[in-house]
C-alpha cells in the first residue's frame, strides 16, 4: 500500500514517517511539506538513518502535493496545523483514505468549532459530517468503513478513554474534575517564545482552563453523545518533560455502600479486556515514563473512603502525546480501517 504524509517535517510527522517506514503492510511512503518541498529529508531530520530508500517512491527527499497526488495513495496521513489541513486535502478526497490529525474534522458542531479555532474551513460541511472521529477503542466498527478519519486530540485520548466506560455504564452523575500534564512537544514544532528551552525548563504551569481550551468542546462532545451530562472541570498544565501526558480524574461517588474499587475495574476490564493498547494497572498509579515510545493509554484507579461518608473516585492515564496522542493512534486507525493487526507497525513497549 502506498502512504502519503503532509506536514512530515513536523514533530508528528516525524513520528509517523519512521511509523510507516517500518510497517510491515506499507510499501511506499511519500512524504509531503510545502514549506521544505525538494530538500533531503536527512537534512531535516538525521534521526531517520540511511535505510529509507526502500519505501521512498520518489526518492529520498520532500514532495509537493501535486507529486503525492500523481502517485494515488491509498491513503494520506495530514499532520498540517488546524485550519490548514482540510483545504490541503482537498484533492484527495473521494481518491484516498483521510487520516486527520488536525481538529478540522473533530468536532461535528460548526460553531463550537469556530469558537475553540477560528473560522472553519468553508464547503466541507458534508464531509464533515461523514468523518468518523477515531478513538480507536470506542469506535472501532464505524472506523472500519470511514473515508475521513479525524484522530482525537492528546488531551481528549488521554481523558476521554478512561472517562467514556463510565459513561456509557451511567455512572458519571457527580461533578467530574480533570488536571492533565503535557510535554513540550504538545504545542507543536512551530518557533514560540513560549516553548523556548529557557521559558520551560525548571518551569510548570496550567494554561486556558476550563473552557477555554480548545480540546474542551471535543471532551464534552463525546461524552454528551453518551448522554452524560455531568459538569465537567478542566485544568491542563506544560511541564518540563519533551514528551508525555498525565491525567488525574476524580469524582465524588453518591454512594459508599458498594466495593466501588472492585467496580471500577469491572468497568473498564469489561470495556478493554481485549485491546492491545490499553494496560490497566488497578491500585498502582501509571507513569509517563512506563508508555513513551509506546502507542499504550495506562490507567489506574484508587478509591479514597473519608469518616464523612463520602467516597472519591480517582482515575490516571499516561499517554505517549505524540503516539497514542497523535500520529500512533492514526496508524492505528489507519490499521482497523484496511483490515490489518491493530498492532501492524506500533510498539507496545516503552522506551527504557
Amino acid at each position: 500500500m502506498k502512504v502519503a504524509v503532509f506536514g512530515a517535517s513536523g514533530y508528528s510527522g516525524q513520528v509517523l514517517m519512521r511509523l510507516l517506514l517500518d510497517h510491515p503492510k506499507i510499501t511506499g511512503v511519500l512524504p509531503v511539506s510545502s514549506t521544505k518541498s525538494g530538500s533531503a529529508l536527512n537534512e531535516q531530520d538525521a534521526g531517520l538513518g540511511p535505510d529509507i530508500e526502500g519505501k521512498l517512491l520518489r526518492g529520498s527527499h520532500f514532495l509537493s502535493r501535486d507529486q503525492a497526488l500523481e502517485e494515488q495513495p491509498d491513503a494520506v496521513f495530514s499532520a498540517l496545523p488546524h485550519g490548514a489541513s482540510m483545504e490541503f486535502c482537498k484533492p484527495f478526497f473521494g481518491i484516498s483514505v483521510v487520516i486527520d490529525l488536525s481538529a478540522d474534522f473533530r468536532l461535528r458542531d460548526i460553531q463550537a468549532h469556530q469558537q475553540a479555532y477560528g473560522k472553519a474551513a468553508a464547503g466541507f460541511d458534508e464531509l464533515r459530517k461523514k468523518a468518523v472521529y477515531g478513538l480507536a477503542e470506542i469506535y472501532q466498527e464505524d472506523i472500519k468503513g470511514a473515508d475521513i478519519i479525524a484522530v482525537p486530540g492528546c488531551y481528549p485520548t488521554c481523558i476521554l478513554l478512561p472517562l467514556l466506560p463510565f459513561a456509557r455504564s451511567n455512572l458519571l452523575t457527580s461533578v467530574v474534575t480533570v488536571n492533565s500534564l503535557s510535554g513540550i512537544s504538545g504545542a507543536g514544532r512551530a518557533a514560540r517564545e513560549t516553548s523556548l528551552y529557557v521559558e520551560r525548563s525548571e518551569n510548570s504551569l496550567a494554561y486556558h482552563p476550563g473552557r477555554g481550551h480548545r480540546h474542551y468542546p471535543e471532551i464534552i462532545q463525546e461524552l454528551t453523545l453518551t448522554g452524560c451530562y455531568a459538569p465537567l472541570f478542566f485544568t491542563p498544565h506544560m511541564v518540563p518533560m519533551r514528551r508525555g501526558m498525565f491525567s488525574t480524574i476524580s469524582m465524588p461517588l453518591e454512594s459508599t455502600e458498594e466495593d466501588w474499587d472492585a467496580k471500577a475495574g469491572d468497568v473498564l476490564s469489561e470495556a478493554y479486556s481485549n485491546e492491545p493498547f490499553i494496560k490497566l494497572t488497578a491500585s498502582s498509579i501509571p507513569a509517563t515514563r512506563d508508555v513513551i515510545g509506546s502507542n499504550r493509554c495506562d490507567i489506574g484507579w484508587y478509591v479514597e473512603k473519608t469518616n464523612n461518608g463520602l467516597s472519591m473516585l480517582y482515575l490516571f492515564s499516561v499517554i505517549d502525546n505524540l503516539m497514542k496522542g497523535a500520529s500512533g493512534q492514526a496508524v492505528q486507525d489507519f490499521n482497523i480501517r484496511f483490515g490489518f493487526p491493530q498492532t501492524a507497525g506500533l510498539p507496545l513497549r516503552g522506551e527504557t
